[in-house]
């Protein structure tokens, strides 16, 4: 389609619904929620971070797994894979090169501990460990510093996520964070 000036005319936008193109669409609306960072919090320091001050009485309800001296762990609430924890310092830190000496050495103790847990519950094949530190390196929580710990499986990354921008997660979190949580050692 042109236009009488000889320049390429935009199509119109597509009818509703659209024509058949053979694809199943799985909708997923409760995403938009974090992809549109609705209720995100804001980096006014603890008082507005997700992560500081969970009572431990509410550990449950909030995901947390365990806690350590000078960190805890919680499940993802929008988990790449199942079992995909995140490992924390209480102390409201940004930068890894902030943390204490014991923060350092419970952070990676802790991380190999939920590698430990997560092989012998949910035998995952290998791991992704890692942080974002800042919004440009994809940290979505910029303001308090937490460690990625997630499970993969041969075949996990599919096409759901590649086409349909959709990740299968066949458990419930909260019976991801109670299976975690019974396995996981007491200090």
């Amino acid at each position: 389609m042109s236009s009488d000036d000889g320049n390429a005319a935009v199509e119109p936008a597509a009818a509703f619904p659209p024509p058949s193109d053979d694809l199943q669409r799985l909708w997923t609306p409760h995403r938009m929620v974090y992809v549109g960072g609705q209720d995100k919090p804001k980096d006014d320091g603890p008082s507005s971070c997700p992560f500081c001050g969970i009572d431990p009485a509410d550990d449950e309800r909030r995901l947390v797994v365990s806690r350590g001296a000078t960190c805890f762990t919680i499940l993802n609430l929008y988990p790449y894979n199942p079992g995909h924890l995140m490992v924390l310092p209480y102390r409201h830190v940004s930068a890894y090169v902030d943390l204490t000496d014991a923060e350092t050495d419970e952070l990676a103790r802790t991380t190999q501990t939920a590698i430990r847990v997560m092989t012998a519950v949910m035998r995952p094949q290998g791991f992704n460990l890692g942080m974002n530190q800042g919004e440009v390196a994809g940290a979505g929580i910029a303001a308090h510093l937490h460690q990625h710990v997630v499970p993969r499986w041969q075949g996990d990354a599919n096409f759901l996520p590649i086409i349909g921008r959709t990740k299968a997660v066949p458990e419930l979190l909260a019976d991801t964070r109670a299976k975690l949580a019974a396995a996981w050692p007491q200090h």
